[in-house]
């Protein structure tokens, strides 16, 4: 016989191909071999094909039906038959009581093989309610998946703006309004008038910030001007101050070198706050099933709590952006500069000191390469002393 198993995994096709020989015994997960067709040795077809025999009934009716049809395929003669227990889990679960009560009634004795239309239809049964118990629990997943990939796309959808650098002003200009409207409603209330407002704390939040102190207080615009703010003005002298700023830093930096710093700075704090949010929606979600105990649903609970992270995600990366971007200390540093190549040291000599040229004069007279060689040989100068010259 052959065992296939999760040791034998690579030799799966050969231990397939083998089973549908004369006399083999094949012993395998009900994962094995399904959409491969057994080819039948000789002689098997006579015997009535390939048998089938399971241990135990699956959850899933699907993956029953995927053994059952390793027999029988392409007009090959096959059987197969299942072994269970009414003391197995599928039916001790989701099974009804009533079969063991019908079997004791019965008389049927341990060990007895049972065989009836009833059993076969609370197996039925009980894997029906298996699979729509697994289905709820997927459906709920997907739910509780949906949360976090609206999050998801939000924040993917940003980073790509961010990516393409083309909106990138707009959207520091965006997270500077928000900011602000943020910090007014929270240190003021347009029901009271501006004397009750909490200007120190809106000052020391928007310094903490935006690295200046804003011009808002009584001093600063006036007591006429003061008493007749409402909340609509101080946003938009806030917002006036703000841009009044950054400009400045802009004028300093240059738009271009701004926009690249605004762009990888931005990019650097969406990615740490995101897996920060990422371990916050799965510790809260470890725990909000324990809603279900102060009947609360789970789910509902999930999206409102996750929605309360979110904004809190949104609001820490205008946070930290735009101070990041507010207390970055700009150095104008100025141009090294470019060594420059040593001049070699030029001799430079006057008319006077100049050296006269020496002419070389030749010593003897000029033999010609005809002529009788002078050591005496009697051949041509070229042909004797005068060949190598």
């Amino acid at each position: 016989h052959s065992v296939l198993n999760a040791k034998h995994h690579e030799k799966e096709a050969e231990i397939i191909a083998r089973a549908g020989q004369a006399k083999t015994v094949t012993i395998s997960t009900n994962m094995a071999g399904r959409g491969t067709d057994i080819v039948l040795g000789d002689g098997v077809r006579e015997l009535g094909g390939l048998h089938v025999l399971g241990t135990e009934r699956h959850e899933s009716r699907r993956i029953d039906n995927q053994l059952r049809g390793r027999s029988g395929r392409q007009g090959d003669p096959g059987s197969s038959r299942f072994y269970l227990s009414l003391e197995d889990d599928l039916l001790r679960i989701f099974g009804s009581e009533k079969i063991s009560s019908i079997m004791g009634r019965l008389g049927m004795q341990e060990g007895e093989p049972i065989e009836h239309g009833l059993i076969s239809k609370a197996i039925e049964n009980a894997q029906r309610k298996v699979e729509a118990h697994n289905f709820d629990i997927r459906k709920h997943l997907l739910e509780y998946d949906d949360v976090m990939n609206k999050h998801r796309e939000i924040i993917y959808s940003l980073r790509k703006d961010i990516l393409a650098g083309k909106e990138v002003p707009e959207i520091v200009e965006g997270m500077m309004d928000e900011k602000i409207e943020t910090l007014v409603e929270q240190w003021t209330d347009p029901k009271n008038p501006p004397e009750d407002w909490d200007i120190k704390g809106l000052t020391e939040n928007f310094s903490r910030i935006f690295g200046f102190r804003p011009k808002i207080s009584a001093r600063d615009l006036g007591e006429e001007r003061f008493e007749k703010l409402d909340v609509e003005e101080l946003t938009e002298i806030l917002r006036e101050q703000v841009r009044a700023a950054y400009k400045k830093r802009e004028d300093l930096v240059g738009r271009e070198d701004l926009g690249e710093l605004e762009r990888l700075i931005m990019l650097q704090i969406i990615d740490d706050q995101w897996v920060r949010h990422l371990q916050d929606m799965e510790h809260m979600k470890e725990g909000i099933g324990l809603r279900g105990y102060g009947q609360l649903d789970p789910l509902r609970e999930y999206q409102k709590e996750g929605f309360a992270l979110f904004q809190e995600l949104m609001d820490r990366i205008r946070e930290e952006t735009l101070r990041t971007l507010f207390r970055l200390q700009f150095v104008s540093r100025a141009p090294e500069p470019v060594p420059k190549k040593k001049k070699k040291a030029l001799h430079m000599s006057h008319g006077g000191e100049a050296a006269q040229p020496t002419t070389v004069k030749r010593q003897g007279k000029k033999i010609g390469r005809n002529d009788p060689c002078p050591c005496g040989s009697g051949k041509k100068y070229k042909k004797c002393c005068g060949a190598n010259k």
